[in-house]
């Protein structure tokens, strides 16, 4: 692996964007009654996960860029809880609800990883 120069760089950012247009595209299909409640809040939580590993990353100290990753780690939780919700709520179909926690859990422990080397 090469040495990291641009956030472009960094897998976990670029998989996260990815799951920032999956999220996107899928919430499109959701009730337009939840416009300002389900569908904000997990695009909200999907977005705080790449936006966070940026911030992280501009950061010159390593103790502020672990704080941001944590961060990222919480908003995985967080949209994790809120796919499972749409779920249970008939929103997602089984088989996005998996591809979509598999896509979770892999950036969470990529993050777990990735703080554990800083």
């Amino acid at each position: 692996m090469g040495k990291i120069k641009d956030l472009k760089d960094l897998r976990v950012w670029s998989i996260s964007i990815e799951l920032v247009e999956i999220i996107y595209k899928t919430t499109k299909q959701f009730p337009q009654e939840e416009r300002y409640g389900l569908i904000s809040q997990i695009r909200r939580a999907a977005v705080s996960i790449p936006s966070n590993i940026a911030e992280g990353f501009s950061r010159i100290h390593n103790k502020e860029y672990k704080q941001f990753l944590y961060i990222s780690r919480g908003s995985c939780s967080e949209l994790l809880t809120q796919v499972e919700i749409s779920h249970r709520l008939e929103y997602i179909n089984k088989e996005t609800y998996n591809s979509i926690s598999e896509k979770i859990d892999y950036i969470s422990r990529m993050l777990k990883s990735l703080i554990n080397c800083l």
